[in-house]
């Protein structure tokens, strides 16, 4: 009997590292030597006055600005020789200008004060030849977040290149060190990240009122990740694995992470190929963040009020059986997804996006809810800690639990190619995993896809495992759908 990586094993590779982390206030004054920024909050508020004066001057009725910077790491290595090491800064300014209901924008990365004046009048010139939006505008002032929460998102990694280096040679030293065959690397690699932005309104002239959006804060985003591989020949296999959090306190060691990457490519050795068929299929939990944020897309407004998708009008139809519900949270302490406000300065609520089934919200920005004769969301920008449960789902439903209700079917670990049609709900994609029969592994397999369509595979889903990984924004278990199609030889 074939064995996958333990359900104990990757908890290993999630938890947190031992290396201690401090949070570091937002870029403000004598901070910013602090977080490896260029410019603090006061001078991106400077940035954003003159900007909206000029577009005042200008005669623009409402305006927006956005000023932001980033900075990062990111070293590779590979078989214990240093490849890369790259630094990374930008900076942006945007400046959106409304005429009525015509709107131009233009940006810049040179935040001089006449470059700055001479992107606001762009802005202007777009708007003055564009043709009226009835839908174009600011946000409703009702729907402005004139306070937000402090959501703990920035926890800068005060991390210099030799010291990320040692990580993910680290990383890459457990992966070839767990078994003789693990005979390569395609290299790992370590990323900190860090940025912050500030953005403002104005409306009819005016700033600083009720209504007006004036706001931003600062995040980050740390990982690292190893690729190792097994065998020799034609006969190799690879895996990866990873983690990526906002904190590097939060982090799992290195170590587990290299061996957890080594033993997923262990277990792909001696792959079979099945013939054709049609049987149960799971995913594992990091894949099926993929079908929801699938189902993210297919109900976010651009689709639906253009007519792109095959779920037009499913609000309030049933979509998923009824042990499914699905629910976003805005506002969980240190999210990967998490945002006090949308792209827009509207502010964010905790909802249920799909209760029982049945689609109870759309992911709208400002424009898409107008287009549709709606509301927004506040969810321009995408959409923030979605969670895809079960109502049958129990606590000791991990991944050997779920290979059980499996029973004989297709357990896959990896997808290959973008085969989704989000106008129709054709999903067809490669794919590489394992043949499960009676409940367990028997042998691994490769070069087979797997195809249905998304509306079969929402209503097929029998259970959800308990096996949450975080990936991402998207935190979902493994998904058993009752049955897709295999092409194998």
């Amino acid at each position: 009997m074939k064995k996958t990586p333990t359900p104990a094993a990757r908890r290993s590779a999630a938890k947190p590292a031992r290396t201690p982390s401090v949070a570091t206030p937002q870029p403000d004054g004598a901070d910013v030597a602090q977080t490896g920024f260029q410019y603090s909050r006061a001078q991106f508020e400077a940035l954003a006055d003159l900007a909206l004066v000029r577009a005042r001057q200008l005669g623009a009725s409402d305006a927006g600005v956005e000023v932001s910077e980033g900075a990062g790491l990111s070293v590779s290595v590979r078989k214990g020789e240093l490849e890369n090491v790259e630094r990374n800064r930008d900076k942006s300014l945007g400046i959106t200008v409304y005429l009525g209901q015509r709107r131009g924008n233009a940006s810049t990365s040179d935040f001089t004060p006449d470059a700055i004046r001479q992107t606001v009048q762009a802005a202007y010139d777009i708007a003055r030849f564009t043709a009226e939006d009835p839908v174009a505008g600011l946000p409703d002032e009702q729907d402005v977040a004139n306070d937000y929460p402090e959501l703990d998102l920035f926890h800068p990694w005060a991390i210099d290149s030799e010291e990320a280096i040692r990580i993910a040679l680290r990383c890459e030293a457990a992966a070839l060190s767990t078994s003789k065959k693990i005979t390569n690397s395609e290299g790992a690699g370590v990323s900190a990240q860090q940025s912050h932005f500030f953005t403002e309104h104005m409306r009819g002239g005016e700033r600083g009122r009720a209504g007006i959006f004036r706001g931003g804060y600062a995040s980050s985003r740390h990982s690292f990740s190893v690729a190792p591989i097994a065998g020799k020949g034609a006969k190799m296999q690879r895996d990866y694995w990873f983690s990526s959090q906002r904190s590097p306190a939060d982090l799992a060691s290195p170590e587990a992470v290299g061996r957890y990457a080594a033993e997923r490519a262990l277990a792909r050795l001696n792959p079979r190929k099945i013939a054709t068929t049609e049987c149960p299929v799971l995913f594992e939990a990091p894949l099926a963040a993929g079908l929801l944020g699938g189902f993210a897309q297919a109900v976010s407004g651009g689709a639906l009020y253009r007519k792109t998708t095959f779920l037009v009008d499913s609000l309030g139809r049933q979509v998923f059986p009824k042990h499914i519900d699905i629910f976003e949270d805005p506002l969980i302490l240190g999210g990967k997804g998490s945002a006090p406000f949308d792209d827009e300065g509207v502010r964010t609520v905790a909802r249920q996006v799909v209760g029982a089934g049945c689609v109870k919200g759309y992911f709208l920005s400002t424009y898409s809810a107008r287009k549709l004769g709606m509301r927004t969301t506040g969810n321009a920008g995408g959409s923030h800690n979605l969670y895809l449960t079960s109502r049958l789902t129990q606590g000791g439903d991990d991944l050997d639990e779920m290979l059980r209700k499996l029973g004989t079917g297709l357990f896959v670990t990896e997808l290959m190619g973008q085969g989704v049609n989000y106008v129709t709900g054709d999903y067809s994609r490669g794919a590489a995993g394992y043949w499960v029969e009676n409940g367990q592994i028997a042998f691994p397999v490769q070069e087979i896809t797997i195809a249905g369509n998304l509306k079969d595979m929402f209503q097929g889903i029998e259970a959800v495992g308990a096996d949450v990984y975080g990936y991402g924004a998207k935190n979902v278990g493994s998904v058993l759908i009752n049955r897709m199609k295999v092409a194998g030889s």
